[in-house]
Order: C-alpha cells, then structure tokens, then sequence
C-alpha cells in the first residue's frame, strides 16, 4: 500500500527528522565531555606522576576509565529507555565509537604483549581521537569536530619526534581540542529555535 505525502507533510517528516537529529547531537555532548575530562585528567595526572614525582606505578591512574564504562553504560541505557526512537545518526555514532573503544581495548594488548612497549602508544591513541572525533564531525556536521580531528592527526605526527613523558602533553592537546572544546560547542540543541521561529 502506497501512501501520498501532501508537500505540508513531506515537510513536517523532514522537520521531525531534523529534531531528532538535533537532539541526538546535544546527547552525544554527554559522552565528548565525560572521555574528553576522565581522559584529560588521566593524562595530565600520568604526567605529573611520573615526570614530577617519578612514581614508578603512575599508569594505575587508567584505572578510571572504569568509572567512565560504567557512568556510560548507565547514561546510555537511561537514554534507551527514555526515547523510544533509534535514529540512524544514533546508531552510527554507536557503531564509530564501539569500534574506536574496541580499538583502542585491542592496541592496549597489542603494545603491552609486543616488544615495542608503552613507549610509542600514544601516537597511536591520538590517532584513534583524532579518527572517531572527525568521522563523528563528518556525521553530525559539526566543524569544531572535524577540525578536531585533524588536529589529532597533525599532533600525533609531530608526537612521534618527542620522548614517551612529553607524548603525554601532544595526548592531552588532542583531548582538549577533540573532546572538550568541542563538547562545550555542543550546545544542547532543543532550546535553540528551528528555521528562526
């Protein structure tokens, strides 16, 4: 059975469509912000741990990522529950970032079972920020994203021609320019008006 959409209706799914989509956006500041601080915070105190205080164990700060996991899982199944609608830029953003966190659990194996050890990881992580921040940008059509993403990659590169203790800071740089800038540019986007009404 073939329905016929009136141009006033062709509009309004088009409109309805585009709300949803603005919301999934201000849901996805969430998780920018909660990475972008659990992650820059992580960084920032591994460097202090182990530049400063010359802590031999001053990768146990990682350990809150769990904290992250679980704030996640809690805000994402709270979501679930309370928009009954999937839309394909939510199952999207779903699918990059499950990828990207899969990724990044896989290289952490990879670097610590490898003879290569720690000493050259974090290229490789900002790489993964840089990648899942500009797909994401892409997706949502949000500059500060894309550009962000960018940045990671020209970071990662120079970060190579630097010691492991000072790859810490070009992380942490790709952190706050993918993450956190970005993620207070997400303004929640219901309170703004659609087309100036």
């Amino acid at each position: 059975m073939e329905e016929n959409f009136s141009p006033q209706d062709s509009l309004q799914l088009i409109e309805s469509m585009i709300q949803k989509t603005k919301a999934n956006i201000s849901n996805n500041r969430f998780y920018f912000l909660l990475w972008g601080w659990i992650t820059f915070g992580a960084i920032v105190v591994q460097f202090i741990l182990k530049v400063v205080l010359h802590y031999e164990r001053h990768y146990l700060v990682w350990l809150v990522t769990f904290i992250g996991m679980f704030i996640s899982i809690v805000h994402a199944r709270k979501m679930a529950a309370s928009h009954k609608v999937r839309t394909y830029i939510g199952d999207s953003m779903g699918y990059l970032w499950t990828g990207v966190g899969i990724s990044f659990s896989v290289l952490c194996i990879v670097i610590s079972v490898g003879k290569t050890g720690w000493q050259n990881a974090y290229p490789f992580f900002i790489i993964f920020y840089g990648m899942g921040t500009f797909v994401s940008g892409k997706i949502l059509q949000f500059k500060p994203l894309i550009i962000g993403g960018i940045i990671n990659w020209v970071l990662a590169a120079a970060s190579v021609f630097f010691p492991f203790d000072y790859q810490l800071l070009f992380a942490a740089a790709a952190i706050l320019t993918s993450y956190l800038i970005p993620g207070y540019l997400l303004k929640p986007q219901k309170k703004m008006p659609l087309y100036g009404r």
